[in-house]
C-alpha cells in the first residue's frame, strides 16, 4: 500500500493508472515484456514454487538479462516477504502513507 501511495503522490502513476495495473496488469497498456515480467512476480507472490524454468526463458525471450531476471526475483521475493511480515504482525503503515480504500484495495492483492 505504501508503494502505491508513493506512486500517487509523485504523479508517477495515476490512481486510474494504478488501478488498471493491479486489478488487471494484462490490459493496462503496458509492453509485452512488462506483462511477462508481472505474469512471474504474480506468481513469486501468490506461489513461488509454480515459477518453472519456461517463466524465466520467457523472461529472457523479452530481452531480461539474467541480472535483470535475478533483480525481479529478489525485488518480489522481498516486497512479499515485508508485507506479509507485517500482516501478521499487525503492523499499521504510517500516517502519511494511509491509503484511501480504493487504494487498499487494489494494492492488497497478495494477502
Amino acid at each position: 500500500m505504501v508503494h502505491g501511495a508513493v506512486l500517487l503522490r509523485s504523479k508517477i502513476l495515476t490512481a486510474e493508472q494504478l488501478e488498471a495495473l493491479t486489478t488487471d496488469h494484462r490490459n493496462a497498456g503496458l509492453t509485452p515484456a512488462d506483462v511477462a515480467m508481472l505474469d512471474v512476480v504474480e506468481k513469486i507472490v501468490l506461489d513461488a514454487y509454480q515459477v518453472t524454468s519456461e517463466d524465466i526463458e520467457g523472461l529472457r525471450d523479452h530481452g531480461f538479462s539474467d541480472e535483470e531476471i535475478v533483480d525481479i526475483v529478489l525485488a518480489a521475493s522481498a516486497r512479499s516477504f515485508m508485507s506479509k511480515t507485517l500482516d501478521a504482525l499487525g503492523a499499521e503503515p504510517d500516517e502519511e502513507y494511509e491509503a484511501d480504500p480504493t487504494l487498499t484495495k487494489v494494492t492488497a492483492f497478495d494477502r
